[in-house]
């Protein structure tokens, strides 16, 4: 398995759909490193030469933020929401949808599973 951003990408798989396992890249953005690193994306995983593999990871360390800096830059950002108090931030707080959905029926994703009324034994 090869080593990308401390993550191990499958063997077996088309280099384009590999680096998607890496989180902060998506399908499209793979390709575009593919390219960048003029590296045909149909190329299974193992195929890749050393050369090829470091070039990937010199366009990936350069160009983008991925794993642990993009997720602390968006817990950051969550964070600042709910410290300056805005809407979408007390919808973080209180674990609610923050981007308009209704809650009368759904959002159970967010809220998790109902409290039934009753339900404990003694």
């Amino acid at each position: 398995m090869a080593r990308i951003a401390g993550v191990d990408i499958p063997n077996e798989k088309r280099i384009a759909t590999s680096l998607t396992y890496i989180f902060g890249i998506g399908a499209h953005r793979a390709m575009q490193i593919c390219q960048k690193a003029g590296i045909n994306p149909e190329t299974k995983t193992r195929d890749l030469t050393e050369e090829e593999s470091r070039k990937i990871i010199g366009i990936i360390d350069k160009e983008h933020q991925v794993e642990g800096t993009l997720r602390t830059e968006t817990a950051m950002n969550v964070q600042r929401l709910m410290d300056i108090g805005c809407y979408r931030g007390l919808r973080h707080r209180r674990k609610l949808p923050c981007h308009g959905q209704n809650t009368k029926n759904n959002a159970r994703t967010r809220k998790g599973p109902r409290i039934r009324p009753g339900s404990k034994k003694k």
